[in-house]
């Protein structure tokens, strides 16, 4: 997942600190204005770096994959981000060119070198708190999406809709390790469950979203509605269970109306619609019956969301 590495980023103050105290140390190494000039270049040099690796740990959002980019901003607006790695990049270059600048204006004389030095300095120091909101809103967003599931929208995926209780994570359990592969959404209450299964060497994610695909349209706020878009990006088939018992607590009539929203909102992915529970009720409209719970035609069920999905591998070529 490409937030997952991104490191933390250092508060503004904790560069200042950091870049003055190792120039203090540079300082006292050497003398007269030699001393001065060594700990200007070492304090622009630590600053500069620092934030210039901020910029360089992002990805570029130009060439982040829809489904990712459309999470980025759902969470942490990439707008917002690009801004804030904008001004950080100048502050880099900016600090740069202050040590630069300062070391060329150096007098002869102890005192002045000494006192033109500390000039240098504070404008450095002015520099890093112009741009101590953006580091911390950097940090911000990389906490948020250092958490997202690790989807990979590459792979082939089935997405597993319907309202709560109808079975959805219970098979996925069954028919994969999800159990072991849970993770949080920022904005959801439950954990997204992202198991797999292989085929014919492939490998399939079946993802569950609890609290987002299990209600309709206008009960999701924008950030929700924004959160389906990215994953519609990476649904190659959607998994829409039903049930005819209507023991979830919902009746019939509204999942199927949660079933054509979701039609709207995934329109470019085909629907296989199962009704789970069939050892309760088969009075459901659906392309098949099922139950998890004594496993009747599970199998059968899965097997169809993958030829859904009609993943054609690239296989390397072969003479």
């Amino acid at each position: 997942m490409i937030f997952e590495d991104l490191p933390t980023t250092p508060k503004s103050e904790e560069l200042i600190d950091k870049a003055f105290s190792r120039a203090a140390r540079s300082g006292r190494a050497k003398h007269g204005r030699e001393a001065q000039e060594s700990m200007l270049q070492t304090a622009s040099n630590i600053l500069s770096d620092n934030l210039e690796n901020v910029v360089t740990a992002w990805p570029d959002f130009g060439e982040v994959d829809p489904f990712y980019y459309e999470l980025a901003d759902a969470v942490a607006d990439v707008d917002k981000i690009r801004a804030s790695l904008s001004e950080v990049g100048w502050a880099s270059r900016k600090t740069k060119e202050l040590g630069r600048e300062y070391q060329g204006k150096l007098p002869g004389d102890v005192d002045g070198a000494r006192k033109l030095r500390k000039q240098g300095f504070a404008r450095m120091g002015s520099v890093m708190r112009e741009v101590e909101d953006d580091l911390q809103y950097l940090n911000d967003a990389r906490n948020k999406l250092s958490k997202l599931p690790d989807i990979r929208p590459d792979e082939p995926t089935i997405v597993v809709a319907g309202y709560p209780n109808v079975g959805k994570s219970s098979f996925v359990n069954s028919v994969t390790n999800a159990r072991n592969e849970t993770a949080e959404y920022p904005f959801t209450t439950t954990g997204v469950r992202v198991g797999h299964i292989e085929r014919d060497h492939i490998r399939y994610q079946l993802v569950d979203t609890p609290g987002l695909l299990d209600r309709p349209r206008e009960e999701r706020n924008d950030i929700e509605n924004q959160a389906v878009s990215a994953v519609a990006h990476a649904a190659d088939a959607i998994l829409f269970f039903l049930d005819a018992s209507e023991t979830c607590g919902y009746e019939l009539d509204d999942q199927y109306a949660l079933l054509e929203d979701l039609r709207e909102d995934f329109s470019d992915a085909p629907f296989v619609v199962a009704c789970n529970k069939s050892d309760l009720s088969t009075d459901a409209d659906a392309d098949y019956y099922l139950s998890v719970e004594t496993g009747e035609n599970v199998g059968s069920v899965l097997a169809a969301a993958v030829d859904a999905v009609d993943y054609d591998a690239e296989l390397p070529f072969e003479n």
